[in-house]
């Protein structure tokens, strides 16, 4: 016998509270919104900024002050430092602006500012790296880049997949190309230009009713979009390890979204006077325990790995906390709706709200 979380039998009704979830998403988008204007965007971290990195094992224990006060006075600028692995591992990740200086000198700064204060032999360098200005800017543009083909990827492989419209994703994708082609004359910068493109693909979608792919990417976008918000609310670095973060919350929320997309279409196969609105919603229900324990499961997993996985893995883990809650709330109140709402065409049956079930009101 499997194990159940929720019964099987449980009918809540999700459907009605659409327009509050809705209007809670919409607040969370804005305050991310002002966030990232008011600091300029997000905090990055040396992958993106450029700077340097240098990793240090200590022989006695020392604690951050220590370090950061020769180094501060040695003239690196910008100095964050943390602790890598456990207390007794003696070890640190030490983070700074780049001005240029051969890479050479920097270990010599470094090593000169740590003796006269520690000893010698009281540490060791383990790595000494530097990324500059136009390097970390390639990088920032990939990671961009990245994340919107997934999503573009995903909207094409949705549409095929539950619509059986390969043409019409393919004409999406044209028609896409095109409008990256007139933002590139634009002379947009990268960041306006993946917005850009997103605007674009959702345009497309929706003129083309492409519904399911229209709530699948909304639902993708939002989880993203709050993760990044999040980070920069609490002033978090945004670097590789987050955008690969940020990749795996793609794949997990489309999973979960895909779980009560495939319900809805066989629904939609097996019933035809059943209005829209409670089609959906039973199909959330009937995917609900699932979907819970699949969440569960996962968020145990990234929160020991957040609790107990160093402060090198600290950032990846907090924003696949934040992505699996986003996820699992998009699914149900974002996707789920917006093919509701959106795309199930303006039949006025299918505008109704969920009748009443005996036990189904939440």
């Amino acid at each position: 016998m499997g194990l159940e979380l929720i019964k099987p039998n449980i009918n809540l009704n999700f459907m009605a509270y659409r327009k509050y979830a809705y209007v809670v998403s919409i607040l969370l988008v804005l305050i991310g919104i002002g966030s990232l204007v008011m600091k300029g965007g997000p905090k990055y971290g040396v992958d993106f900024a450029g700077g340097m990195t240098i990793q240090l094992k200590f022989a006695k224990a020392v604690t951050p002050e220590e370090i950061k006060k020769p180094l501060d006075a040695a003239g690196l600028p910008g100095l964050f430092v943390q602790r890598m692995g456990q207390d007794k591992d003696n070890a640190f990740l030490i983070s700074a602006s780049e001005k240029g200086e051969p890479l050479e000198q920097v270990r010599v700064k470094v090593e000169s500012a740590l003796k006269a204060t520690l000893g010698d032999g009281s540490f060791e360098v383990q790595r000494l790296e530097v990324v500059g200005p136009k390097v970390g800017a390639d990088l920032r543009a990939g990671a961009l880049n990245a994340i919107f083909y997934a999503v573009l990827l995903i909207a094409i492989y949705i549409s095929g997949r539950f619509e059986q419209r390969w043409f019409a994703a393919g004409a999406m994708a044209a028609g896409l190309a095109v409008g990256i082609w007139v933002l590139r004359k634009l002379g947009l910068s990268t960041g306006f230009l993946i917005v850009g493109a997103l605007v674009i693909t959702l345009a497309l979608c929706w003129a083309l009713k492409l519904k399911f792919a229209l709530g699948a990417l909304l639902a993708d976008i939002h989880d993203i979009f709050i993760t990044v918000s999040i980070f920069s609310i609490f002033d978090l670095e945004f670097d590789l390890t987050v955008v690969a973060a940020l990749l795996t919350i793609l794949g997990y929320s489309l999973n979960d979204t895909i779980i009560i997309f495939d319900r809805i279409r066989e629904r939609l196969h097996g019933t035809k006077d059943e209005p829209m609105i409670n089609l959906i919603n039973s199909a959330v229900n009937q995917t609900l325990s699932r979907t819970m324990l699949t969440s569960l499961i996962t968020l145990f997993t990234v929160t020991v790995l957040f609790l107990f996985g160093g402060s090198v893995l600290k950032d990846f883990s907090l924003a696949m906390i934040i992505g699996i809650l986003t996820g699992t709330y998009s699914s149900i109140f974002v996707a789920s709706p917006i093919l509701a709402d959106l795309g199930s065409g303006l039949d006025a049956l299918q505008r109704e709200e969920p009748q009443a079930v005996q036990g189904g009101r939440a």
